[in-house]
């Protein structure tokens, strides 16, 4: 960060969380699920990082690590400039009211035997952010509003809206509290096509309304150029290439960003990428391969890359883990 900049909004350093792998009468740790590794990000206040990657990749680990849902091994999450993982039970609590997260299943999110507006109100009673009955009810109406629903819809159950409006009414639970960081986990990707433009809309209208940051965690490139400022690109628990969201879509560093774009289906031959398609299965998180973990699908694959570990090298406005991105690297 250069010393004009501003301090971000999040800034994840060195994030590693791995589980374990537990066997016999013991229950002794046998190894690790090596899920997310040497992770560092940030973001600023009112902008959207898009983590994308195949399933399985890490993306909503390091997502649910960052709201402290799951305890990293190592690292450090500044938030606001405050590390996470070194406050109180009462300072994370606090936090907590500023980062909010919405998950890809919206019917397995809200409770089926609660009102709408119950469950909206539970973050806004909890956190004293209205005194009185009526105060809760006027707020509760204002944030269905904002998500472009009826507020006198707050006395139904989930069951009676669609995907979509559930989905509007976990990201209104989400709003309730004045959050200044959203994760997106998903949010979108169990939608259909045209409902998606919708959510994804609503998100850059209350961007731009209300000044929140995304961290827009998907397996979809196809939505993030609409909505992203960045992109980070995990593979196998360790972010492969980040940059400018433009600049990562028109000139990829990293051969599994290229393979990536190059899947995304164009019916405009002149957007259609060139690059050749992942081969392969992802190999398993517990047993990663030796040297560069993208090697053994890699179509640009060199000897080293079989040996030696990549380093996280700068590239215009950004960084590649491919040694293909070394500096003073001539062919």
């Amino acid at each position: 960060m250069s010393a004009s900049a501003p301090e971000p909004l999040l800034r994840v350093v060195d994030l590693q969380t791995w589980y374990p792998i537990r066997a016999g009468l013991m229950r002794r740790t046998v190894g690790w699920v090596q899920a997310a590794t040497d992770v560092s990000l940030e973001l600023q206040a009112g902008r959207t990082l898009a983590l994308v990657g195949e399933s399985g990749c890490g993306k909503s680990t390091v997502g649910r690590s960052i709201l402290c849902l799951e305890r990293p091994q190592r690292g450090e999450i500044f938030f606001e400039g405050r590390d996470l993982l070194k406050q109180s039970r009462a300072g994370l609590r606090e936090a907590r009211r500023h980062l909010q997260i919405v998950f890809q299943d919206p019917m397995a999110s809200l409770d089926p035997r609660m009102r709408i507006g119950d469950q909206i109100a539970e973050g806004v009673r909890s956190f004293g952010i209205v005194e009185t009955e009526r105060e809760q009810r006027i707020r509760i109406g204002e944030m269905l509003e904002r998500v472009q629903l009826d507020p006198k819809s707050m006395d139904r159950y989930p069951h009676e809206f669609s995907g979509g409006q559930r989905q509007r009414i976990c990201i209104a639970r989400a709003l309730a509290v004045d959050p200044k960081l959203i994760v997106c986990d998903e949010s979108v990707s169990a939608l259909d096509v045209s409902i998606q433009a919708q959510i994804l809309n609503l998100l850059l209208d209350l961007q731009q309304e209300l000044g929140l940051a995304y961290l827009f965690i998907t397996h979809d490139l196809s939505v993030v150029r609409h909505l992203a400022h960045e992109v980070a690109v995990m593979y196998l628990g360790r972010i492969v290439e980040q940059g400018p969201t433009e600049r990562l879509f028109e000139h990829p560093a990293h051969p599994y960003t290229r393979s990536l774009l190059a899947a995304i289906p164009s019916i405009d031959p002149a957007r259609r990428g060139s690059a050749p398609p992942v081969r392969g299965d992802v190999p398993s998180p517990s047993h990663p391969p030796e040297g560069c973990h993208f090697h053994p699908r890699c179509p640009e694959v060199m000897d080293r890359c079989r040996r030696e570990r990549p380093e996280l090298y700068p590239v215009e406005q950004g960084c590649s883990r491919c040694f293909l991105s070394e500096p003073g690297r001539s062919d």
